[in-house]
């Protein structure tokens, strides 16, 4: 079992916390957070054993997982990386892309795994279809949250849309070629709504909606490649794979056709895929035990962080 220590005991701090004290993969050894008043209730309440000292943490664990403020991820990550432990480090990886850039190429230098919890890679219904997106063409991604003053601090591409463009990132080989966005501050400092355009060099192109000032919650995305769609509804865990092929010579009587101007027809068939039930954040946290065990590439690399990360200040960087 790898010891691991967590830093930060807020909302997701705290699920972290208890879903690596139940993993049979990790020894939780115990947690840091700035506010030494609240890690002491976090320690009385669940049990956890809080450090008052960050060095202290770092030194007893062999994962550093840090679930602080974004600010704080390059800081934090260092730190935990210079100790010579392996990373696991929230979403988005760090604030600026310079910052990520670093703790790539400090955790080459200390040779040590780190893996960012873009959870969304682990969601079931995307990992149900993932090996069924095949050079996908046009994207479409709405991702809507009703108002939730956490999470405001910084804008909604970093807060929603970032999960979308780490998901694209993982099934479009391609690099991207050019962005066009727009963003609307409505209640916070920052965008509170926001659409981008990316274009790949392949041609494909996605677009993307967020907003975390909708009166209901949606994380929808659809995927068009030649002969199939795909849907994935990330927030019921269900997906639907539409499919074509050449109709038969002799249809059945229920099977749906298609005949183009040229004449043509093709022949539509659902092909849905089983969607298993699991825990997100257990799973992606096991994966990066596994990926250190088995010295292995984490599901979603430090590079990979540090690509979607790149892609969501050029939005930004847009409006």
């Amino acid at each position: 079992m790898l010891k691991a220590g967590v830093l930060g005991a807020g909302h997701l701090g705290k699920i972290h916390l208890r879903l690596l004290q139940e993993s049979e993969k990790y020894e939780l050894v115990g947690f840091y957070d700035i506010d030494e008043s609240s890690g002491r209730k976090v320690e009385e309440e669940f049990g956890y054993k809080y450090f008052k000292d960050l060095d202290e943490l770092i030194a007893a664990v062999d994962v550093v997982d840090v679930v602080t403020p974004t600010l704080s991820h390059y800081d934090t990550g260092k730190k935990a990386i210079t100790a010579g432990k392996h990373l696991f480090i929230e979403k988005p990886i760090t604030n600026t892309v310079e910052e990520a850039e670093a703790l790539v190429a400090l955790a080459k230098e200390h040779k040590v795994k780190g893996q960012v919890g873009h959870v969304e890679r682990f969601n079931p219904a995307f990992m149900a279809v993932t090996s069924k997106i095949d050079n996908p063409m046009f994207i479409e991604c709405h991702r809507l949250a009703e108002f939730n003053p956490r999470g405001t601090d910084v804008p909604v591409v970093l807060d929603l849309m970032i999960h979308d463009i780490d998901a694209i990132l993982s099934v479009v080989n391609s690099e991207v070629k050019n962005i066009s966005a727009s963003g609307v501050s409505v209640i916070s400092e920052t965008p509170d709504i926001a659409n981008a355009r990316i274009e790949f060099e392949n041609g494909c192109v996605a677009n993307l909606t967020a907003s975390r000032i909708s009166l209901k919650n949606m994380r929808k995305t659809r995927f068009f490649q030649r002969d199939a769609y795909i849907s994935v509804d990330f927030l019921e865990k269900k997906c639907e794979v539409v499919k074509m092929k050449d109709a038969p010579q002799e249809p059945g009587d229920f099977d749906m056709i298609l005949q183009n101007a040229e004449g043509i027809k093709k022949q539509i068939y659902f092909d849905n895929p089983q969607v298993n039930t699991n825990n997100a954040i257990k799973d992606e946290l096991e994966s990066f035990a596994d990926a250190i065990e088995n010295d292995t590439t984490p599901v979603v690399s430090l590079e990979q962080g540090t690509k979607a990360l790149r892609v969501a200040k050029q939005i930004i960087n847009s409006f």
